[in-house]
């Protein structure tokens, strides 16, 4: 159900779930004049938005009163709010764009994502951060690869990547770890 309803939402109503889930995570409840202050969008457009929402039962809504989520809306925004977590901590600390970059790129990209994409991605983030021949000292290098000015990779470095690699190759036997 949480899947299907998330597939029925556009990107703009997702965006308005998202808001909501954080107000009320911050004060309970959300009324449509602080949604509309976080969105930086018209009243009018909120309330339209949470029609649409109620409708979908994602939320609870009355003019005039204050809005909560749903279990189903909360299930369906938590979904939204890990997804968009996911994408900026990717496009901040493994692609190291800046934390507004991050931020915009995440909105962006969070709607487009189906489910087997995001867990590849989630499943790639916990292999760069555990695995020995990545980990921190990969990430350090990849931040040291993306501050050379030349984009194409010379025989100079591919060289350097398959001595690099034997030397984890060979520490990782010598270690008992993986060969």
């Amino acid at each position: 159900m949480v899947q299907q309803e998330q597939n029925n939402l556009s990107s703009n109503l997702e965006d308005y779930l998202e808001a909501i889930y954080h107000l009320q995570a911050d004060k309970k409840v959300a009324r449509a004049k602080d949604i509309a202050d976080r969105m930086g969008v018209s009243r009018a457009s909120v309330t339209g938005a949470l029609k649409a929402l109620a409708e979908k039962g994602l939320i609870n809504y009355e003019p005039y009163s204050y809005t909560t989520l749903t279990n189903a809306g909360e299930d369906v925004a938590g979904k939204i709010v890990e997804r968009h977590a996911v994408l900026k901590d990717f496009f901040q600390h493994i692609l190291m764009l800046s934390s507004n970059s991050a931020e915009e790129n995440a909105c962006r990209v969070e709607h487009a994502m189906d489910d087997e994409a995001m867990d590849r991605l989630v499943q790639f983030l916990g292999f760069l951060r555990t695995c020995p021949r990545s980990g921190e000292d990969w990430l350090k290098n990849f931040r040291r690869f993306c501050g050379r000015s030349e984009i194409a990779v010379s025989p100079a470095q591919v060289d350097d990547c398959r001595a690099c690699l034997e030397k984890c190759t060979d520490e990782l036997t010598d270690d008992g770890g993986c060969s």
